[in-house]
C-alpha cells in the first residue's frame, strides 16, 4: 500500500490571489516523484481556525503524512508552528541550538557586531518554539522548519517555510527528518512517465485511452493524469514497477495512433529538443506580437549563451525596416502581418547577427487590430536555416491576447524543431 500525503498551503495572500501558489504544486510533484500519493492540496489563509480544520480534514483522510508550506516567519500572523503543536496535543519549547543558529544568520545577514535590538531578540525566540518533541529542520532563510513524529491516532507533519526558495533549498533535508522517513517506511516507489504532444486534443486523446481500456493488460493499475499547456498536451502516467508492462503497451498504442503528434515519450520537452537539435548552430529571433517572448524561452536554461546570440524586437513597422532590413514596400503590399513580411524579418535578422538559425513572429495577438481577412489571433512563423529553405505558415489562435502570445511561442518552437530536422536529412 502507497504511502498517502496531503499539502496545505498557508497565506491569504495565495488565498486572495495577490500571488500564485508557487509551493503546492513543487511539493506534489517532489512527493510523487519518492512514490507518495498526494490525496489532496488545499489553500487556507492565515488564521489559526481554518489552519487547524485543514489539518483535522487531513487527518480524518488517514494521510500518512501532512506538509504546511508558510506561515513561519517573525510576525503575528505567523502560527503555523503554534497551530501544529495544537493540532499535535504537544506543547512548544525551546530549542536553543536552533536560537543559536538563526541568531548567527541575522547577525551575518544584518552585520550585526553589538548586541541585538530587542525586537529582532523576540523574533528569534518566537521562531526557535517548535512542539516538544519534534525536530527542527536548520533555515536556509531565518525560519527553521519542522518535522512533527505520528502518532497512532495523527499523521506526522512537515512544516516549511512560504518563500519558495527557502522551501526548496530546505527540501532535501526535511525528507531525511525522522518523522518524515519513518512516514515514508512503507511506501511502494512509484514511476512517473510522461509523454508529450502537440496538435492533440484532449478530446481525441480521451478516445484513444477508451480504447487502450480494452485492449491493454493491466490499463487499470495505470495512474493517468492529462493536462494542456499551452498547445502542448501533457499524458503523465504513475504505476508500480509491476505495472511497467502495461504502461509499455499504452505507450506504443498512443505513439501508434498519434506518432504524427506525439514529440517525446521520455519526458522532454520542446525546449530539450531545439537545444539537441541546434547541434552547435547559433540562434537569434525577430518579434513583433510575442514581443520577446521567444527570446526569453530560449534564454530561459542556464548555458543559453552557447547558442543564443541575441534577438530584435521588431514591434513597429520602422524598425522592422530600419533594423532587419524588412523593405518597406513589402509592408505597405503585404501587410505587417504576413508570411512575406515573417520570412524577411527571420533572413534579415539571421544576416544581421551572423546567426545559423533565426525564428519571427508578427501577428494581431488583440484585442483590436483585426483586419478584414486577418482577424485577431493570426499569425505568422517564419523558421530560417542557414543554406536551406526558409519556412513561413500562418496560425490562427484562440483566446485573449496572453493566451495567443504563448501559443505563439510553443508554436514557433515545434516549428524550429522541425525545421532542424529537415536540415539534417
Amino acid at each position: 500500500m502507497s504511502t498517502r500525503a496531503g499539502i496545505v498551503v498557508t497565506g491569504t495572500e495565495v488565498l486572495s490571489g495577490w500571488i500564485s501558489d508557487r509551493n503546492g504544486p513543487w511539493v506534489s510533484q517532489r512527493l510523487r516523484e519518492t512514490g507518495v500519493e498526494v490525496a489532496h492540496l488545499t489553500v487556507c489563509g492565515d488564521r489559526p481556525d481554518d489552519l487547524l480544520a485543514q489539518l483535522c480534514f487531513l487527518a480524518d483522510q488517514k494521510v500518512d503524512l501532512i506538509v504546511t508550506t508558510g506561515g513561519l516567519g517573525p510576525t503575528a500572523d505567523d502560527l503555523t508552528v503554534a497551530t501544529v503543536a495544537e493540532f499535535s496535543g504537544r506543547d512548544v519549547v525551546r530549542d536553543a541550538t536552533m536560537a543559536q543558529t538563526i541568531e548567527s544568520v541575522i547577525r551575518n545577514w544584518r552585520k550585526y557586531s553589538d548586541d541585538l535590538p530587542s525586537s529582532i531578540v523576540a523574533s528569534i525566540e518566537k521562531q526557535a518554539l517548535i512542539p516538544e518533541g519534534a525536530e527542527a529542520i536548520p533555515p536556509t532563510g531565518t525560519a527553521p522548519g519542522v518535522a512533527v513524529p505520528a502518532t497512532d491516532e495523527l499523521p506526522a507533519v512537515l512544516v516549511l517555510p512560504g518563500p519558495p526558495r527557502e522551501l526548496r533549498s530546505m527540501w532535501p533535508a526535511a525528507m531525511q527528518t525522522g518523522p518524515v522517513v519513518r512516514a515514508l517506511t512503507d511506501r511502494v516507489p512509484a514511476i512517473l512517465q510522461t509523454i508529450r504532444a502537440y496538435g492533440l486534443s484532449e478530446p481525441d486523446l480521451a478516445v484513444s485511452l477508451t480504447e487502450a481500456q480494452k485492449t491493454v493488460d493491466g490499463f487499470d493499475s495505470l495512474e493517468i493524469t492529462t493536462c494542456m499547456r499551452g498547445g502542448e498536451l501533457e499524458i503523465s502516467t504513475q504505476f508500480t514497477e509491476n505495472a511497467a508492462s502495461a504502461y509499455d503497451a499504452l505507450a506504443a498504442f498512443l505513439v501508434e495512433r498519434h506518432s504524427d503528434r506525439i514529440y517525446a515519450t521520455d519526458g522532454s520537452q520542446i525546449d530539450d529538443l531545439l537545444i539537441a537539435g541546434l547541434a552547435g548552430r547559433t540562434i537569434v529571433t525577430a518579434e513583433s506580437c510575442t514581443g520577446g517572448l521567444v527570446a526569453a524561452r530560449l534564454t530561459d536554461r542556464a548555458g543559453s549563451s552557447a547558442y543564443m546570440l541575441g534577438g530584435v524586437v521588431s514591434y513597429s513597422n520602422d524598425v522592422k525596416t530600419g533594423a532587419i532590413d524588412v523593405p518597406a514596400e513589402m509592408i505597405a503590399e503585404h501587410g505587417a502581418v504576413s508570411e512575406q513580411v515573417a520570412r524577411a524579418m527571420a533572413e534579415g535578422v539571421a544576416a544581421h547577427l551572423h546567426a545559423d538559425v533565426a525564428i519571427s513572429t508578427t501577428g494581431i495577438a488583440g484585442p483590436g487590430g483585426a483586419v478584414p481577412g486577418k482577424p485577431v489571433g493570426t499569425v505568422c512563423i517564419s523558421i530560417a536555416v542557414a543554406g536551406r529553405k526558409t519556412i513561413t505558415v500562418t496560425r490562427h489562435f484562440r483566446g485573449d491576447r496572453r493566451q495567443v502570445r504563448e501559443l505563439t511561442v510553443d508554436a514557433a518552437m515545434h516549428l524550429a524543431v522541425d525545421a532542424l530536422a529537415d536540415a539534417t536529412r
